[in-house]
């Protein structure tokens, strides 16, 4: 019988682990399905893009997985049981359960819309396509003279609102931080920043908590009221509660509590990467949510998969988080290096040249996901006969 391995969500992570697989292992022992609510590859790092009104492309998942010999099921994941090694999902036939040997769950993560009273109801988040495309639809209804309301100044919150102020600059823009601007920041690249806003014309309200979200405002601790046709809520992310409910180890928050090579510490077959793992990268602190750790944990969970089937030994890949890379706009962008505690460093770059930077980034980033087999080697590794015994005796 071969080894099947399912890998639950076809995001930057799940689609490279996928991809990464297949091109190692070989189909004769092995056999790979891929399980995602939608058929298409959604850019999640563009997401705010193609709010904004921007064309952002989306391969067909089918395409994607064309000629690796990856079984695509359309579907929704709704439980997971890694006591039978069975996953429930969902989907338009009525769904039923799919069976594991490995289990790589790469879910994500969505907006924390739960943070605030009214913020499910009336806010719009960028962290899935149909959210964007939702909040798209809003902004065309809205026109010219309504206001726009970002909560939130992370990474999503300043790439969100100077996108739609550049790209809709007959709308009013504003930005909600609950602290000072860009505080994760140098002192140059927060200058920089405060010129872009300015330029763009987003106003900026600093150290304030937003206590609710209504239909037309967003209300304010201070008491302030803010007038929002169109309210996008960023100001943090949630992952799904399905890990915790079938019985993984995982943190406060849900993500799943993996080892140095991605593999959960309370069930040794299932792996987990991307935003869903709560790793600890080398320099002793957990990874942030973002596409660097995406992309770490992907390589990690790859090689160590790999390596357990094949009887071969594991190499320890990098997890690092050495910068921060934020597009203000298809213009401009602050690159931000950061030290090994996570901290910014005085050296930043911005402009045009980050801006361009980044596009390349992006561009290389879905090429690479859309064309898995690119390199497939000519020799794929056949599995061991009692592939990792002794790893497995471990957890027994």
């Amino acid at each position: 019988m071969k080894h099947r391995i399912v890998v639950l969500g076809a995001g930057y992570a799940g689609a490279y682990v996928a991809g990464s697989l297949a091109r190692r292992l070989s189909p004769a022992d092995t056999d790979i399905t891929v399980v995602n609510a939608v058929p298409d590859f959604v850019q999640r790092l563009r997401l705010h893009q193609l709010a904004a009104g921007q064309d952002i492309e989306a391969p067909q998942l089918t395409d994607v997985f064309a000629g690796t010999g990856i079984r695509l099921r359309l579907a929704r994941v709704t439980a997971v049981d890694p006591e039978r090694q069975v996953v429930a999902v969902a989907d338009a036939d009525g769904g039923g359960e799919l069976g594991y040997d490995t289990l790589v769950y790469a879910l994500g993560s969505h907006g924390d819309v739960d943070a605030v009273r009214g913020a499910a109801e009336y806010a719009f988040d960028v962290a899935g396509r149909p959210s964007a495309l939702r909040l798209r639809e809003r902004l065309d209804s809205v026109g010219d003279g309504g206001h726009v309301v970002v909560v939130g100044d992370g990474l999503t919150g300043i790439e969100t609102v100077t996108e739609i102020a550049e790209s809709r600059p007959g709308l009013s823009v504003a930005l909600v931080a609950r602290g000072e601007l860009g505080a994760r920041l140098s002192a140059g690249a927060r200058s920089h920043l405060r010129r872009v806003c300015d330029r763009l014309g987003v106003t900026v309200w600093e150290h304030t908590e937003v206590e609710a979200v209504e239909a037309a405002r967003v209300l304010c601790a201070d008491g302030t009221a803010l007038a929002s046709d169109a309210t996008v809520w960023t100001a943090g992310f949630a992952v799904s509660p399905i890990a915790a409910a079938g019985g993984l180890e995982v943190t406060e928050n849900g993500r799943i509590v993996v080892d140095r090579t991605m593999r959960s510490i309370s069930h040794p077959n299932v792996y987990a990467v991307g935003d869903s793992a709560y790793a600890i990268g080398d320099n002793g602190r957990p990874l942030p949510m973002s596409c660097a750790s995406a992309g770490y944990t992907g390589m990690q969970a790859t090689a160590a998969i790999v390596g357990r089937l094949t009887g071969r030994k594991i190499p320890n890949t990098k997890l690092v988080y050495t910068y921060n890379h934020i597009s203000l706009g298809r213009r401009d962008a602050i690159l931000q290096m950061v030290d090994h505690e996570g901290q910014a460093k005085p050296k930043h770059m911005g402009g045009r040249k980050p801006a361009r930077i980044k596009s390349g980034i992006l561009k290389m980033s879905l090429w690479a996901t859309s064309h898995p087999t690119f390199g497939m080697p000519k020799r794929k590794r056949r599995l061991a006969v009692a592939p990792d015994a002794s790893a497995e005796k471990a957890f027994a």
